[in-house]
């Protein structure tokens, strides 16, 4: 089974659908930034399972890194969506800003 892409805007209409069906609607951006640090902190102990020093013990679930990337998708989609922020819109001027301050920080492959 082929997994469907999505691009921004599709993700961001998805999850709107989603979240508009609940009469609670979006959560607060300071509960959002909570959520997306409690997100990150679980893809850091991922992290860390797979390729840091610390095994899983073996009554801990199995997650996998794709699955929280997934969550913190999700929930900075639903951060941008409650604040009316286009996340094409947002990645074009971080990547704009990147590629003109870095552009010559790295060593260039040839």
């Amino acid at each position: 089974m082929t997994t469907p892409q999505y691009t921004t805007k599709e993700i961001q209409e998805r999850v709107d659908r989603y979240i508009s069906q609940f009469k609670e609607g979006y959560f607060s951006p300071l509960s959002l930034m909570a959520r997306l640090t409690e997100e990150t902190g679980e893809l850091a102990r991922e992290v860390n399972h797979y390729y840091g020093e610390k095994p899983k013990k073996p009554t801990e679930q199995e997650k996998t890194i794709e699955e929280e990337l997934g969550d913190i998708i999700f929930v900075l989609t639903c951060f941008a969506n409650s604040l009316d922020i286009d996340l094409s819109d947002a990645f074009h001027t971080a990547i704009r800003k990147i590629e003109t301050r870095d552009k010559d920080r790295w060593t260039k492959k040839d």
